[in-house]
């Protein structure tokens, strides 16, 4: 029998047995659309975060005390202002520090209030962190030097406040000392869950005056280049831990957390694809029971045909077609679904989904596979029967 008579044979048995199709299709269909949707939120939430990072700045250092590994507890800060300066020494240009030193607070104007993050940094933040402005300008080194109660504030932080009014110029309250708006920035969004539009930048000895602190929660470091970021980050660390013997610090690159954070997700997405799969196990496990039931009701069928000259191979290969288009056709109604789940899921939800090719060439290959897996059982089990016996079942 040739291969096109036996595929319309097969699919003219889907056919006549349309919803019991249907049904058998369906936990495809669900296993599919899930590996497809669960894979576009692990891809999505993984491109986000990359871009938020990416979004932060060009080879840029994060220097903080402690060490950043998961499960490593809180450490103390013992950088001050002092140990700033020293490491701008040690890199060689002072323009490429800046410092943060970070709290939460209340920031009132009138009968308006918005919490907000305080960070206390330095006019050296603009060449280091991609923080462009809407209006205004950012802090001066006379603001950190004179200690001056200014500010600059996140997008949210001005429309919450001041709402359609220019805040440049105008007063706000926090912790009861009054500050003068010289700057807004351009609405970034998040990053590390991290709301940037909710802060309030002001100078960094304005704000260890503000919170009675004179320490800093940590440093930035601005490389000149991508070959330059090893060398001045070993630097950095060489040159803390000879000031501060005995203690760590930990000098982070994007592309380390990149490779961390991208590492984790990628686990996260696989646990996640199988997980999914195992819906397509028990979608192909209904396929195989199916095949068996239909191989039953035409034993008689089977019987004729191989009466009349029909190979083993022949049978066979129909009924395997037939469990391959089960699975084929369930896998492709369920990509098709899934991609728009996915992408009403990115339209309509704060949750970020993208769709990749890999994963629906996976979801419709594994589709194929699960048909063809579970298909040949059910298939040498026809293509075995004795015509003889097979005629005489009733």
């Amino acid at each position: 029998m040739r291969g096109r008579e036996a595929f319309f044979m097969a699919l003219e048995a889907l056919r006549v047995n349309r919803l019991r199709s249907v049904l058998t299709m369906l936990g495809v269909i669900i296993g599919v659309l899930s590996v497809v949707i669960l894979v576009a939120i692990g891809t999505g939430a993984k491109d986000a975060i990359e871009h938020e990072i990416s979004g932060l700045g060009s080879n840029i250092i994060l220097v903080v005390p402690g060490r950043l590994t998961s499960g490593a507890a809180p450490t103390q800060s013992r950088l001050d202002m002092a140990d700033v300066a020293y490491v701008r020494r040690v890199v060689g240009n002072p323009a490429k520090v800046t410092v943060s030193l970070q709290s939460g607070e209340t920031v009132r104007v009138g009968r308006q209030e918005q919490f907000a993050t305080i960070v206390g940094t330095d006019e050296n933040l603009q060449n280091i962190f991609d923080r462009p402005l809407e209006r205004g300008r950012h802090l001066s080194g006379t603001d950190v030097d004179t200690r001056r109660r200014v500010a600059v504030l996140g997008s949210e932080v001005a429309d919450k406040l001041f709402g359609d009014l220019d805040p440049i110029g105008r007063q706000l309250t926090i912790s009861g000392a009054r500050f003068r708006v010289v700057g807004v920035y351009a609405t970034v969004g998040a990053t590390f869950g991290v709301a940037r539009d909710q802060e309030v930048h002001m100078p960094v000895t304005t704000a260890q005056r503000l919170l009675g602190l004179s320490r800093i929660n940590g440093m930035a470091v601005g490389a000149s280049g991508p070959d330059e970021i090893e060398p001045l980050q070993e630097r950095v660390l060489a040159a803390l831990k000879d000031r501060h013997p005995g203690d760590q610090f930990s000098a982070v690159t994007q592309t380390q957390l990149l490779g961390t954070i991208g590492s984790i997700l990628g686990m996260l997405t696989g646990v996640l694809a199988a997980i999914a799969g195992i819906s397509l196990l028990v979608g192909g496990v209904g396929v195989s029971n199916i095949m068996l039931v239909s191989v039953r009701e035409r034993t008689k069928e089977i019987g004729l045909r191989k009466a009349l000259g029909a190979r083993q191979r022949d049978v066979l290969t129909q009924f395997l077609i037939e469990a391959v288009l089960l699975t084929t056709i369930g896998g492709s109604v369920g990509i098709l679904l899934g991609v728009g789940g996915a992408l009403a899921i990115e339209a309509l939800t704060p949750v970020p989904a993208s769709i990749t090719w890999w994963s629906i060439a996976l979801a419709f290959g594994v589709s194929a596979a699960v048909g063809v897996f579970f298909g040949v059982a059910p298939a040498r089990r026809a293509g075995r029967l004795d015509p003889v016996i097979a005629l005489r079942a009733e």
